[in-house]
């Protein structure tokens, strides 16, 4: 559980802090016209950036408090 919590940590930096990064590596490759990602995607990648923290957050937590 600590490493799969260090591991959302991990991904939520990218998520938030260098989303065309992580388009760079998910989406990049499916289209031959790729110009970047689009302001929607930026946001949406980082709200889910946000989730991915709060998620390791609570994986952390728990894994200190309770185990």
């Amino acid at each position: 559980m600590l490493f799969l919590s260090i591991i959302f940590i991990g991904i939520s930096y990218i998520m938030f802090f260098k989303p065309d990064i992580f388009w760079n590596i998910t989406e990049s490759w499916k289209s031959d016209n790729a110009y970047g990602p689009t302001d929607l995607y930026k946001f949406s990648t980082k709200f889910g950036g946000v989730m991915f923290f709060f998620i390791g957050l609570v994986g952390l937590i728990v894994q200190i408090f309770f185990e």
